[in-house]
């Protein structure tokens, strides 16, 4: 239950740490003893060696598995494991056997196989199986952090970054002063190798909520979590590796020996259930991998992803800043909206070559809408919302409820369908202020938001069209990207038949479109089934941006309707797609911003060229302002240098500040009105006519180069 059991938030905030009095002088803190192990936890192993004796499984009978490959091995119920059959294929197979699924079902390697059925074997390269190690991962270090505080646990599932995982457990230390340094770290890594190498293994029990309770009475957390997720007289499963038992849904590798390497990477405090009122607790952060070289690459990962942080490049480049008294809504200074604009006029652009119309709707609205929409009864607490004259208001944390009133002002025709409405409409929403992040999390955003209202038939031509959208725009931008269908989940509203048809729909566009994507099953919206869109930066970090999403319900609630053409006076519901591409415009840019490593492309760059005199007397800098103003007339981002500094100097500066092209202008320059052109990366085109370099210049721009 370490985070695995549903609606524990995974992410509570963190709280900012305050510096500490004195001035800037560190002291150094001496890292936290040892403790005695404590009763609680003599108390649970008791009661597990006493439910272990009880749970002795006999031998069954014979039964038959089937491989992926169709071969079939026989087995012996509640006696031959996964592993046992990944051994008798191969002594290799068997040592990367992380997990496996039976029956489709992802299960423990190590448990016995109850039934005839279907086996595969899972390994670290597989999306499930990493999801496992990195799980089991956190097992490890929850156990060191009980060995070495004594700290009462309270969850640690591992997040993923990409095709990254990394994990972090938390808990409430046993004194309210002790607080995990970073001098502990060594110590910490010395607990966790010792435990890698007593190679634990990992055992499971399925227990009454009753017993759980009693295993976990003396840490309240747990406590909580059984009580509110298990169900009066329902069971759970308990796994065991070491001295470490906690409640967990599974399953886990072999035994802790599988984790090769594992190290200990920051520390960070929070609270639990990300709420501020209840106990601050301690957390923390660990990675995992089953060889060094796989470490190194990602310690080195982290090196450049350092060195690529949107927050450290956008204050280096004069892009952005952040305010206490405005906290989450960004200031754009005039380099940073020379970005964000021009990435809003290319979607502009590409809307008009694709048929959406823009449209410009209200920020605050009555919450009667909102209660129509199903955003009052949902989402109130992320919004912004205030009195007027009694009644109650709110900002709008998205634009759909808006086009919805716009489509239903007036009588509608199937002979306006599709109707494409596009609104990059000012968006607030009320995120927790310790969850938010420089770019990737805000309150105050804009998204390039549109909303498709079309009839049934027109779904798959209408998809497609914004999976050709979103290609376009990322094959500009040079990421790759992977699709997912995500289906129908357990709470989704509607009739099954019209899921199904919605899916299969979609199932032919993704079929047609010709890329491989990945079913997603139960994880759609509860509105409509969804395309999920991740996108893979320059250090292989994946982020969804895009979204494709059916919508059947916003059209029901606020009774929208068009003008069938069937019938006289028939009228057809339709159907809503929600679509974005950059979606946050400020988290777009923090992703290009590190994709690019603040080298952003011409067509995208907010300096794009300077100009600089070889030495700053009359007739040179009276030359280069006419150069630069003659950019400037041609609509680049241009500016010059006439300081005094030295000529190597000011291109080493220009070449730092990321100017795409740096142009020298001398003597000769001047008498052949020409500019001698080099790039930030020292590439030099040698001396080019002026009227050359801005047809140069405007073809970047036309091609995003």
């Amino acid at each position: 239950m370490e985070g695995q059991v549903e609606q524990v938030p995974s992410a509570p905030a963190e709280q900012k740490q305050q510096p500490a009095k004195g001035g800037n002088k560190k002291e150094k803190k001496a890292p936290a003893p040892k403790v005695e192990e404590p009763e609680w936890i003599k108390h649970r192993i008791a009661i597990w060696d006493e439910l272990k004796k009880q749970s002795a499984q006999e031998e069954g009978k014979p039964i038959k598995i089937t491989l992926p490959d169709a071969r079939i091995v026989d087995a012996v119920a509640g006696k031959t494991t996964p592993l046992d059959i990944a051994a008798s294929i191969s002594k290799k197979l068997r040592d990367e056997t992380v997990a496996a699924k039976v029956n489709g079902q992802l299960v423990d390697a190590w448990r016995p196989l109850e039934q005839d059925g279907t086996l595969e074997l899972l390994n670290v390269d597989s999306e499930e199986g990493r999801h496992v190690f990195w799980h089991s991962s956190a097992h490890i270090l929850g156990q060191a952090l009980e060995r070495k505080y004594g700290i009462k646990l309270c969850v640690g599932p591992p997040a993923k970054e990409g095709d990254k995982y990394h994990f972090f457990y938390e808990g409430r230390m046993p004194d309210d002063e002790l607080k995990v340094s970073k001098d502990d770290f060594k110590e910490l890594n010395r607990i966790i190798a010792q435990i890698i190498r007593e190679k634990q293994q990992f055992d499971r029990l399925t227990v009454p909520k009753e017993t759980a309770l009693e295993l976990f009475k003396h840490n309240p957390y747990k406590s909580q979590m059984l009580r509110d997720k298990v169900p009066e007289g329902g069971s759970c499963t308990v796994y065991r590796c070491g001295n470490l038992i906690d409640p967990c849904r599974g399953p886990h590798v072999p035994n802790t020996g599988f984790v090769k390497l594992l190290e200990v990477m920051d520390n960070s405090s929070s609270y639990w259930q990300a709420n501020k009122d209840n106990d601050s607790l301690q957390r923390v952060y660990g990675i995992a991998f089953r060889n060094k070289e796989d470490l190194d690459r990602y310690k080195n990962d982290l090196i450049e992803a350092e060195k690529r942080n949107h927050q450290n490049l956008g204050k280096a480049q004069e892009l952005f800043f952040f305010h206490p008294l405005s906290p989450g809504s960004c200031f754009w200074l005039p380099h940073g909206a020379r970005v964000y604009n021009r990435l809003i006029d290319f979607i502009r652009s590409e809307y008009r070559k694709r048929g959406f119309e823009e449209v410009i709707t209200p920020n605050v609205y009555n919450a009667d809408l909102w209660l129509t929409s199903g955003h009052w009864q949902n989402y109130k607490d992320n919004m912004f919302a205030f009195e007027c004259e009694g009644r109650q208001f709110a900002m709008k944390p998205m634009n759909c409820p808006g086009h919805c009133l716009m489509f239903k002002h007036r009588t509608r025709s199937y002979r306006e369908l599709p109707l494409r409405f596009a609104d990059f409409g000012v968006l607030h929403r009320n995120e927790l202020s310790g969850a938010l992040t420089g770019l990737t999390r805000v309150r105050r955003f804009q998204q390039d938001d549109a909303h498709i209202f079309c009839a049934a038939n027109q779904i798959e031509q209408e998809v497609f069209s914004c999976l050709e959208f979103l290609q376009h725009v990322y094959g500009i931008f040079g990421f790759e990207f992977s699709l997912e269908l995500s289906t129908r989940p357990d709470n989704f509203l509607g009739e099954i038949t019209t899921w199904d048809n919605a899916e299969n729909q979609l199932k032919i566009v993704l079929d047609k479109f010709g890329r491989p994507w990945k079913l997603n099953p139960g994880d759609g919206a509860f509105y409509g089934p969804k395309i999920d869109i991740k996108i893979q930066d320059a250090l292989r970090r994946k982020h969804q941006c895009a979204t494709i999403q059916l919508d059947f319900q916003l059209p029901i609630r606020f009774e929208l309707d068009f003008m069938s053409g069937e019938k006289e006076g028939e009228l057809t519901r339709p159907v809503i797609i929600h679509r974005a591409i950059l979606g946050s415009v400020e988290r777009m840019m923090a992703i290009l911003l590190e994709h690019t490593a603040g080298k952003w492309p011409f067509w995208l760059s907010p300096r794009q060229v300077v100009v600089i005199p070889v030495v700053s007397d009359a007739a040179q800098n009276e030359y280069v302002e006419k150069v630069r103003q003659r950019l400037h007339d041609a609509g680049f981002y241009v500016d010059s240098d006439l300081s005094d500094k030295k000529l190597d100097k000011k291109i080493r500066e220009s070449q730092l500040a990321q100017y795409n092209y740096i142009l020298v202008c001398g003597k000769e320059e001047i008498e052949t009105e020409t500019v001698n052109v080099r790039t930030r990366d020292n590439v030099r085109h040698g001396t080019i006519p002026l009227n050359d370099l801005i047809e140069k210049l405007n073809a970047h721009v036309a091609k995003h180069e």
